[in-house]
């Protein structure tokens, strides 16, 4: 499907919600006059979208459809800014549900945080009703996923009571090597059999970094530390412990509400790197399956089986961890919402703490993509039955939504939610989701933000690559005093 727009506006909020409707399109946006003339692309569904001081106008000639939307005194459509960027996504959006039939769960809404527009709703004064009623309206969310976000965002704002928003921060610091890539994944990983000579050498970096930026937050409140990657677990004992000793000595503790270490591939878990993680007192772990379907496992890129799971979590609690989550996904390939009512039926019998449900999003990055084109997939699909069935193997395990948030190109068009029970919640989640506080990142791959009195944020990346991250630490160290000295 090719989008032409006479003016160039808004071409990522016309790509996202045509791609949303039609999921199986390769969509692509262009400005009149510049349409590729291509062979290969004569047969292809176009659609218009005219710009007008007054009015914007959709339109599909081929199908004679079109709708308009004029403009009221004093807004201008032909240029940018909110009454132009509002007009453009309510016409878009209901011209295209029409056509299609269907009615997207979160309606118009393209960002990855919705429950950030209901907490900043209520913070004004509106009642959570009220809320719910503006989110249908503005943005075309269903009521089901309203009530979701609005349900969300109050848990959220209880549970983030004592957090130091001004005088505190949160630290990430990530590993970025596991023991295989999933075939799914675009983060920041590196299989640890090819890089097990450099892991030294990359915590040499990563301590470094520890020690040079620790002083960039004197006098601030350290909230919670998440140890993510990767797959920090496939570090060894005494790289775990050496790791761990390091934010120790250089971080204030005294204070900290949680911490997380994701040991999230079971292959990497033993009894020995868990005694490590206790020693240095980690309050949270993961342990995640992504499904209890072995078909599944070697599909993805696993490498690991139904039963090692289960070991993998059964040596976890043995070990004395009260705080453990897991992680599933939903729609996955050649998976049922039968084979997500089985591996519900088995993260019930190991009763863990909490469970965040991910609704599989297809990155160009990712080695999922072209699964999907060699074996003949026009897409993946997750669906309304297998969400259901997810949120209520949740609610038997006595556990309710903390955190949500959403991803581009996510199969259905639905969500990620975290369910805990209470006093199991994932703190740092919440805070990465609703940039409510300041997060010190490092490691590859990591993020900085500043977040600064006036809501502003600023950002500060490392660079992916392993070798690069090594080579140019002093640079990554730099950018975290440029951010945090604005």
């Amino acid at each position: 499907m090719i989008a032409a727009v006479n003016i160039e506006l808004y071409r990522y909020e016309i790509h996202s919600l045509l791609k949303a409707f039609y999921p199986e399109e390769d969509v692509r946006v262009v400005v009149t006059g510049q349409e590729p003339r291509k062979k290969k692309d004569l047969g292809i569904p176009w659609i218009y979208i005219d710009y007008a001081q007054g009015s914007i106008r959709v339109r599909i000639p081929e199908e004679d459809r079109s709708a308009a939307l004029q403009a009221p005194a004093g807004d201008n459509y032909a240029a940018k800014g909110p009454a132009c960027k509002g007009a453009l996504k309510h016409l878009l959006y209901d011209f295209l549900s029409a056509c299609t039939g269907k009615s997207l769960p979160w309606g118009e809404l393209i960002g990855i945080r919705p429950t950030k527009i209901a907490m900043q709703h209520m913070a004004a004064g509106a009642s959570a009703e009220e809320t719910a009623a503006y989110m249908e309206k503005e943005f075309r969310v269903s009521r089901e996923k309203s009530l979701l976000a609005v349900d969300i965002a109050e848990r959220e704002r209880r549970i983030l009571s004592d957090i130091h928003y001004k005088d505190g921060y949160s630290l990430y610091v990530g590993v970025p090597f596991c023991p295989t890539t999933c075939l799914y994944c675009s983060f920041t990983s590196f299989p640890i059999a090819a890089w097990r000579e450099r892991v030294d050498a990359y915590l040499d970096a990563l301590i470094r970094e520890i020690r040079e930026t620790s002083g960039l937050m004197k006098g601030r409140i350290l909230d919670t530390v998440y140890i993510g990657g990767g797959t920090p677990t496939t570090l060894e004992p005494d790289q775990l412990d050496r790791l761990l000793t390091a934010i120790e000595t250089w971080f204030p503790m005294d204070r900290i509400q949680e911490f997380t270490v994701e040991a999230g591939r079971p292959d990497s878990i033993t009894a020995e790197k868990l005694r490590t993680l206790r020693r240095h007192k980690i309050t949270r772990i993961s342990v995640n399956p992504q499904t209890m379907k072995e078909e599944t496992l070697k599909i993805i890129g696993r490498r690991h089986t139904v039963d090692q799971t289960v070991q993998a979590f059964r040596l976890a609690r043995q070990e004395g961890f009260d705080n453990i989550n897991m992680d599933i996904i939903l729609g996955l390939p050649e998976e049922t919402p039968e084979d997500v009512a089985e591996t519900l039926r088995r993260i019930e019998e190991l009763d863990p703490d909490s469970l965040t449900v991910h609704s599989l999003a297809v990155k160009r990055a990712s080695r999922l993509q072209q699964w999907i084109e060699q074996n003949g997939f026009s897409a993946l699909n997750n669906t309304d039955e297998s969400m259901r069935i997810a949120a209520e193997g949740a609610a038997r395990m006595d556990m309710v939504p903390y955190y949500l948030y959403r991803q581009k190109n996510m199969s259905g068009n639905f969500e990620n939610v975290g369910y805990a029970r209470e006093g199991r919640y994932g703190i740092y989640n919440i805070l990465i989701m609703e940039e409510t506080q300041s997060i010190l990142a490092l490691g590859a791959g990591s993020i900085s933000k500043a977040l600064f009195e006036n809501g502003r944020i600023e950002r500060a990346d490392n660079c992916k690559d392993v070798a690069t991250y090594i080579e140019t630490i002093e640079e990554m160290i730099a950018r975290k005093r440029r951010l945090f000295g604005l």
